[in-house]
């Protein structure tokens, strides 16, 4: 799985017109499913991105996780991150997981998320529109990738 974090001092989604998830300071998260990733990449990447030190502590430092400042959250599906982008002008999807897939496994991450944090979400599926406010600017591209078993074995 993938996200694409930015530090936002507010970000927001509509659809159709309507605002649909809208957030003060805090993260905007894009978030991208690839084939192959399940509940466990879902786990580790909601792990990642509400522990990754990305926001100042008093001397200015990127000390302090989204947890540390008591921000939100703002998870919008973005199935583009998952493009091979290789060869060509043109992206090719087929590292993409299905639709169903994806949409299963996003609506789990932002019920993980939920449990430990305050989050809004936009539409899997839609056509949205994000507007944000980037502080910094701060953005970084957050990837785990499916633990093989010959890695899961090894203890």
């Amino acid at each position: 799985m993938i996200a694409l974090v930015q530090r936002v001092a507010e970000a927001k989604v509509t659809v159709g017109g309507d605002t649909v998830g809208a957030i003060g300071r805090g993260i905007l998260a894009l978030v991208g499913v690839e084939r192959g990733d399940g509940e466990a990449e879902a786990q580790r990447l909601v792990d990642k991105v509400l522990a990754y030190r990305m926001f100042p502590d008093a001397a200015g430092k990127m000390n302090l996780s989204l947890q540390g400042i008591g921000g939100e959250l703002l998870a919008v599906p973005q199935f583009t991150l998952a493009a091979d982008t290789n060869s060509g002008t043109r992206a090719s999807f087929s590292a993409a997981a299905a639709p169903a897939d994806a949409e299963r496994l996003f609506s789990y991450f932002v019920e993980l998320l939920k449990a430990k944090s305050r989050v809004a979400t936009g539409v899997f599926g839609a056509d949205m529109k994000v507007s944000l406010v980037n502080d910094g600017p701060v953005t970084f591209w957050l990837q785990v990738a499916p633990q093989s078993s010959s890695l899961q074995n090894k203890s």
